[in-house]
């Protein structure tokens, strides 16, 4: 056995459903396990299991299923590389413990959050609350032994308008590493309303012509495509696999010089953490800077193999780490968004995300906005639906022409290989010379 490390986690959480006016769901959870890893020569063992008490067994279980692997395989020998030390301060702050509050206080908002959604044209409407407390204890053969606690909270908000036949949706999230003050931070019931506007407003929005266009992406779908497009690309396990357009691209210009892309755990957004799941503390990396690639992002081993430093192991529960990405977002500059409306003339504002699809080994893309604009002379005009982007990642890099002085943050949840983390993309306004946009043909 060349290493060995352990995660105890414990955990909390509650989910509050409306639907149209009725209670769905409303369900506690309580929830505690340990994940064992063993490392020998060139393969792992890992075991997950209920019981905290006896991690001895589940370490003598993880080295034998390590040791039958390394007999059946030739596998190289594994270095990992080092890691920095968590400096366990400055962690989120709670100022109103959601454990605090009684549920039925939380139903009653959410319920009258959900009725705010409400109104006339509405056809219907869902609510979600959701709330965690997770204590996650890591150590390690090397000596590493550090603990922190974390409170995760959030709620969203959709509504559907429908008329002759179509339907449109209107959704509002917002998800924080805070507690109940969440609902002090951001006006929900305006949230909710805001959804149901954007519903009603999308069924006489009109469907633009298919093309290559100029066009500017609001901070939430620029976030989600340097999430997509550019963070997938930059996990070094994809790397290693020869699924990223950036393989062997570290100090070469990738981008337009006004790109700065950092992912940073250290920033209290939806995907902070004190320190990942490979205990290794949280920390910027600089991906892209004024252009330039600069690093990929990294486990203890991919680090050991490609040299740069680790910090983006994390595991849904007791799953096993994998690299992912934690608040990744575009440095703001200095456009503000009057002045790219006016550089653009005419061209298309693209607002909103409703998902889409990346492939980082070949670096194409499509993503659907949840709504746009025609821009005619500068001004938003004609509003639109039915509107996705697409193209390859690297030209859409280099077509960036102006960078906005407004980041924003947006959060949900990052899937890969089966797991589910929180995460955050973040974005100022961001004018691209030339991109698909889809809609009728």
């Amino acid at each position: 056995m060349d290493f060995h490390d352990s995660r105890i986690l414990k955990s909390i959480s509650t989910a509050i459903i409306m639907d149209n006016g009725e209670i769905r769901e409303i369900s506690n959870n309580f929830s505690s396990g340990a994940a064992v890893r063993v490392l020998s020569g060139g393969n792992w063992g890992f075991v997950s299991q209920d019981d905290v008490e006896h991690l001895d067994k589940a370490l003598g279980s993880a080295q034998k299923l390590a040791e039958a692997a390394r007999r059946k395989s030739n596998r190289s020998r594994i270095e990992l590389a080092r890691i920095e030390r968590p400096k366990l301060q400055n962690l989120p702050e709670v100022k109103e413990k959601p454990g605090d509050i009684p549920i039925e206080d939380k139903v009653k908002l959410i319920s009258e959050i959900e009725k705010a959604a409400s109104i006339e044209g509405i056809k219907s409407t869902s609510a979600v609350y959701s709330e965690s407390l997770i204590t996650v204890r890591y150590s390690s053969s090397e000596g590493e032994d550090h603990e922190y606690t974390l409170n995760r909270i959030g709620f969203s908000i959709s509504a559907v308008a429908q008329s002759e036949g179509v339907y449109q949706i209107g959704r509002e999230s917002r998800f924080a590493v805070s507690g109940f003050e969440i609902f002090k931070k951001y006006d929900a019931f305006e949230l909710a309303q805001k959804a149901a506007n954007t519903a009603i407003e999308l069924l006489g929005a009109k469907t633009p012509k298919a093309g290559a266009y100029p066009v500017i992406l609001n901070q939430e779908l620029a976030g989600v495509f340097i999430h997509e497009a550019v963070g997938h690309a930059v996990e070094a396990d994809h790397v290693l696999e020869g699924n990223s357009i950036l393989t062997g691209k570290i100090g070469e210009k990738i981008a337009s010089p006004l790109i700065t892309v950092y992912d940073d755990p250290s920033l209290h957004e939806y995907g902070y953490y004190p320190f990942d799941d490979e205990g290794a503390g949280s920390k910027r990396t600089t991906l892209i800077e004024n252009g330039v690639l600069k690093s990929f992002i990294h486990s203890r081993e991919t680090a050991g193999v490609l040299g740069g430093e680790s910090r983006n192991a994390r595991a849904q529960g007791y799953a096993r780490p994998i690299i992912r990405m934690s608040n990744t977002f575009i440095s703001p500059d200095g456009t503000k968004f009057e002045e790219m409306l006016s550089e653009l003339k005419d061209g298309i504002y693209l607002k909103g995300s409703r998902g889409g699809q990346v492939n980082p080994g070949e670096g194409v893309f499509q993503f659907n906005a949840e709504r746009g604009f025609l821009v005619e002379n500068g001004e938003l005009t004609t509003p639109l639906r039915d509107v996705s982007l697409s193209g390859h990642t690297l030209e859409i890099l280099n077509s960036i022409a102006m960078v906005g002085n407004d980041l924003e943050m947006n959060s949900g949840r990052c899937g890969k290989a089966g797991q589910l983390v929180p995460v955050t993309d973040g974005a100022p306004h961001v004018l691209v010379k030339r991109a698909l946009v889809g809609g009728s043909g």
